[in-house]
């Protein structure tokens, strides 16, 4: 079933029309050959039908809601029992006094009167067709509700996906923003550059990223930006090793996506290091798929770095989160690992 169509499973009243007459065309057809008296089988039908509606709007519309649907089902039993016995004596003085007093040729042709027989057969009858009626109503609710449901589903996705990228960009910007906080306090006349880059940033993340992919290349030029912002700041005592295998043309993936992990990177590796740290970076494409590696020297440790865990961060935790409502579980696999005390990330994922 695709829920993406424009099918709303809606009943309209033309489709109400059609469906009774159709219907009553064919029980003409079928008790008027089976009698061998067509004008019998209309005049049994004028009679028969509007109870048969009756009947059965009753049923899905005031008796199901008001019992069933709030599991009041010996009420609803009750209630369907005195509505069939009511509409059943309407029919046979119906039948009787405007058709023939013969009301039960189909059964037995000499039955004149209301009995058991004639009562049980006819409340069976109008049951058969009360059902019939409701098990199409039931089908069409079933699959409205699962076009609603699906629809839903999508949207709380997609609210959720848009989310998480919002919570990227405040805490890369809070990171940014110290960086050019602590470069004006020292007056450095790098602080432009930080400015300039930012910005290219800002414009990058603002209006490249509203799609649920972006191209890899786009991805890359984004992670040279934030480590040029880095670089700026932490000059000599920084060394990154950044390489490109394979063809990116053509490839795409999830935006800012990479960036949390880079991000990470800094947070936990060369942010709370003295001294100089290198940082390795890897891109291998191979055929559908790219080969991410990111990998940086853990903190000195303290009592205080002792208690943190580069893979817990919220940037990680977002990644994670996006990575399992944006693909599916065969279009990638993460690795997060500690090897003596590099803190080592791998991503397989599909760019295709």
């Amino acid at each position: 079933m695709n829920f993406n169509s424009k099918q709303t499973y809606e009943i309209s009243v033309k489709h109400h029309v059609i469906f009774w007459l159709v219907y009553f065309t064919i029980n003409i057809v079928r008790w008027g050959g089976i009698h061998d008296d067509y004008i019998y089988a209309l005049k049994t039908s004028l009679i028969g039908f509007p109870i048969h509606i009756i009947l059965s709007y009753l049923n899905v519309y005031l008796l199901m809601p008001k019992f069933v649907y709030k599991k009041k089902y010996m009420a609803y039993a009750g209630s369907l029992l005195f509505f069939l016995f009511i509409m059943l004596l309407i029919k046979f003085n119906l039948t009787y006094y405007l058709v023939d007093i013969h009301v039960f040729p189909e059964i037995d042709p000499d039955v004149t009167s209301l009995t058991w027989s004639y009562a049980i057969h006819t409340m069976i009858g109008e049951l058969y067709v009360v059902t019939f009626v409701t098990a199409i109503k039931i089908t069409f609710d079933f699959l409205r509700e699962n076009k609603r449901a699906a629809a839903l589903e999508k949207a709380n996705l997609e609210t959720e996906l848009l989310f998480l990228k919002t919570q990227i960009s405040p805490h890369f910007f809070f990171n940014t923003l110290n960086n050019i906080y602590s470069l004006a306090v020292e007056k450095s006349n790098k602080t432009k550059k930080v400015i300039l880059r930012l910005s290219e940033l800002m414009r990058y993340l603002l209006y490249e990223t509203k799609h649920k992919r972006q191209t890899l290349e786009n991805e890359i030029i984004c992670l040279q930006n934030y480590l040029d912002l880095e670089r700026i700041r932490h000059g000599e005592l920084l060394e990154i090793d950044m390489s490109v295998s394979g063809d990116i043309q053509d490839k795409k993936i999830a935006p800012i996506l990479l960036l949390s992990f880079v991000e990470n990177s800094f947070k936990h590796g060369v942010n709370k290091n003295i001294g100089k740290v290198k940082i390795d970076i890897n891109f291998t494409i191979k055929e559908d798929f790219l080969y991410f590696t990111i990998s940086n020297p853990m903190p000195a440790k303290t009592e205080y770095v002792d208690n943190l865990n580069p893979s817990n961060g919220i940037g990680i935790e977002n990644v994670k989160k996006r990575l399992a409502l944006g693909y599916h579980k065969e279009d990638y696999n993460l690795s997060i690992k500690n090897d003596n005390n590099v803190f080592i990330v791998h991503l397989m994922i599909r760019v295709s």
